[in-house]
C-alpha cells in the first residue's frame, strides 16, 4: 500500500468568508434533502465554522452521524476548495454536546413561553388556577 501525500505549497490559498462556507453547506443540505433523505437527516444538525483562514471546524452531534458525514465530506470539501480557490483548508472535527440536549416540552413550559409573549396570561392563570401538570 502506497501513501500519497498531496503537497499544497504551490496551490492557491485565496481568502474565503464564513458566508461562502455557509452558502455551500446550505446548498449541499438542500440537495441532500431531495436526493438522500437518510444522509440529510444524519447531517442536518452539523455546524461548520470558519476558525481561521485555513481551518474549518465541523461540530457534530454524534459518532453515528459523523459516519454518514464522512461519506459525503470528501466530495463537499473538494468542491468547496475548488470553488473558493483555497487548497490548504484543514478540517477539524469537534463533538458538539450542546446539540445533544433535547428539551422535553411540557404543557407548563409551553404556557410559560406564551406568558413571555403575553403577560396577561399570567393574570388569567392566577385567576383560573390552570392545572398544567
Amino acid at each position: 500500500m502506497e501513501n500519497h501525500i498531496t503537497r499544497t505549497d504551490n496551490l492557491p490559498k485565496n481568502h474565503f468568508t464564513e458566508t461562502d462556507l455557509q452558502m455551500e453547506w446550505n446548498l449541499l443540505l438542500k440537495q441532500l434533502r431531495t436526493n438522500d433523505p437518510f444522509v440529510f437527516n444524519a447531517v442536518k444538525a452539523f455546524k461548520l465554522v470558519k476558525l481561521d483562514e485555513h481551518i474549518v471546524q465541523v461540530l457534530y452531534p454524534s459518532d453515528s452521524a459523523k459516519v454518514e458525514f464522512d461519506k459525503i465530506s470528501g466530495d463537499f470539501f473538494n468542491h468547496f476548495k475548488r470553488k473558493v480557490h483555497n487548497y490548504s483548508i484543514e478540517i477539524e472535527f469537534k463533538r458538539d454536546y450542546e446539540n445533544l440536549k433535547i428539551e422535553v416540552v411540557t404543557k407548563k413550559k409551553v404556557f410559560e413561553k406564551f406568558i413571555e409573549i403575553n403577560p396577561l396570561l399570567k393574570d388569567l392563570d392566577d385567576l383560573m388556577k390552570f392545572d398544567l401538570t
